[in-house]
């Protein structure tokens, strides 16, 4: 019994019986009640998003005489319910949405601009599920707590600008003023809060592979697409352009739409080649090509399954592909430019046994593309190199910021005034890239505190990646933030008023601020695994270790028995 006893005492946990036992019946059938429930509110659900969307889409229709009104109505009510019935299941929709947002909207929608706000009826549900859970949990909206006064001072400035100048600057015939500010400002800053749905959303290393799996997933599926819309416009089946005259043969146009997606130039004949993909142009397209190229890396070069790593491979390659075919200038020359700076970054440059095949493998598809399509890589050549001669980018950069500073009062032109999807509220100015474009909305002050607040960002995002211990996540990490970097700074254009580049920049920023905590939750499961390995292995050490005095206990026991 003595013996017995003292095995008992110093056994170790075995790990098969840390496995969780099979459910009892009561669970199970508690299990079964909770989905018959789920299944009877998605029912319901799904009836009421059916029966209401289809009477607003009836009354559009009725009132417009237009299919794409019923169309409309249907859709973006049917949206809404749902997303305001399954909150966090709506910000993963917005997500998956984003990038097929030109489709839908050109061709399901015909362009209705009704639907181009249903990307709302997903995002605005899910964030107020966001608060809702901040708030039941009592824990904060709005992180990190350093970046919050500089977004409410350019929150502040931002509606002093509306009501100063927007109502009492020059107007336009037909000009809403206020309504112009507060669609500019939404336009400005309404994604910011994106910072809170990405770090409340993932809440694990699990959470944060599924995002940037899906990512990849995304990206392959619009580059397949873009290759078939080539393939569509090359064969003939889409006319494009080709058939324009004069000025419309350099014009990207819906009426030239093809397959996916929304307008596009397709003119050979005169070596003008614009294709936006599933994106609603070509300029949206260029920079989600560059925007894909972090992610792609982060899947190929991070992630631990080899499987996902060949996905993010063939989405590197096809994105290189279609950085070309599609003929986007800035895409050809950042893609392979990211592609670099994050080799360096994150080491890979350094582990030859993995660099040397990739590298050599991504040589080989694109030299095979160059053999394939000679003419295709000559073409966009010439055309980058014409276009860097005929109008030097940061020559073209500075014209633009000169020509906003002179048009431009000390508190700018008013919030919405040289934003693009404003237009409908008033008369819009055509500034074509970005820092000059919040000058112009602006002004100077305006133009300081958005570059404080994307400063903060950049600063607070690097401290939480580089705080990182475990490699696989700081690898993720250094995409991220070279992304939100790039960004951040970039003056060319304007991707942060652009979707879904906006979209990924506030969102990712928020997942790099989690990733201390991803990275604290996998090292609290390493040093508990760990533990319960050496607690598996020293039973066997203390049993080596008393198989000698085995022999004296047996003897002792003898002389006890002879003494009993």
């Amino acid at each position: 019994m003595a013996k017995s006893k003292l095995k008992s005492k110093g056994k170790a946990p075995n790990l098969a019986t840390l496995v969780k036992p099979p459910p009892t019946k009561e669970e199970l059938a508690a299990k079964k009640r909770e989905a018959a429930n789920a299944r009877k509110k998605f029912n319901g659900v799904l009836g009421q998003a059916i029966g209401i969307g289809s009477v607003f889409g009836l009354i559009g229709f009725a009132v417009m005489g237009e299919p794409s009104f019923f169309v409309a109505g249907l859709f973006g009510i049917g949206v809404l319910i749902f997303s305001l019935n399954y909150p966090i299941q709506a910000l993963w929709a917005f997500y998956i949405y984003m990038p097929f947002s030109g489709t839908i909207v050109y061709g399901v929608g015909g362009g209705n601009a009704l639907l181009q706000l249903a990307k709302d009826a997903f995002y605005i549900p899910g964030l107020m599920g966001i608060y809702q859970y901040c708030q039941r949990y009592r824990l904060p909206f709005l992180v990190p707590k350093p970046l919050i006064p500089f977004i409410f001072a350019l929150l502040a400035y931002c509606i002093f600008v509306i009501l100063a100048i927007n109502t009492t600057g020059k107007t336009y015939g037909g000009d809403k003023p206020i309504l112009l500010g507060l669609l500019g400002l939404k336009v400005f800053m309404g994604y910011i809060p994106l910072i809170s749905c990405g770090f409340y959303m993932i809440r694990g290393k699990k959470e944060l592979l599924w995002i940037t799996r899906i990512t990849t997933i995304l990206a392959l599926i619009t580059c397949v697409l873009c290759v078939m819309q080539y393939r569509s416009l090359l064969s003939g089946a889409c006319q494009g352009t080709r058939n324009a005259t004069g000025e419309d043969l350099f014009k990207a146009s819906i009426e030239a739409r093809c397959l996916v997606g929304g307008s596009l130039t397709y003119s050979p004949q005169v070596g003008q080649i614009r294709l936006p993909s599933t994106l609603p142009s070509p300029w949206h397209w260029g920079w989600y090509m560059i925007c894909s190229a972090f992610f792609t890396f982060a899947t190929a070069f991070c992630d631990p399954s080899p499987l996902w790593q060949m996905a993010g491979f063939a989405g590197m390659g096809l994105n290189f592909v279609c950085s070309v075919i599609s003929g986007q200038r800035i895409a050809t020359m950042l893609v392979p430019v990211v592609t670099v700076i994050l080799l360096v970054l994150t080491g890979q440059v350094a582990n030859l046994k993995r660099f040397i095949p990739i590298a050599v493998g991504l040589t080989l598809l694109l030299g095979g593309a160059a053999i394939a399509f000679p003419d295709v890589v000559q073409e966009r050549w010439d055309s980058l190199v014409g276009r860097v001669g005929a109008s030097n980018p940061a020559d073209f950069i500075a014209e633009q910021a000169e020509s906003s500073a002179k048009r431009a009062g000390f508190f700018g032109n008013g919030l919405g005034r040289a934003t693009n999807s404003a237009r409908i509220f008033g008369k819009t100015f055509l500034v074509e890239t970005w820092f000059p474009k919040i000058l112009f909305e602006l002004g100077k002050p305006g133009l300081a505190l958005f570059l404080l607040l994307v400063t903060a960002l950049t600063w607070e995002t690097f401290k939480a990646y580089r705080s990182v211990k475990d490699k696989s996540l700081r690898n993720f990490g250094a995409c991220f933030w070279v992304f939100i970097l790039i960004i951040s700074y970039q003056t060319y254009w304007y991707p942060l008023d652009t979707d879904p580049v906006c979209v990924y920049y506030w969102l990712f920023a928020g997942i790099t601020l989690k990733l201390p905590d991803i990275d604290k939750e996998e090292q609290k499961k390493q040093e508990e695994l760990q533990a319960l390995l050496e607690a598996q292995a020293d039973p066997k050490k203390r049993k080596k270790s008393k198989s000698k005095p085995a022999k004296s206990g047996k003897n002792g026991r003898k002389s006890s028995k002879k003494k009993k």
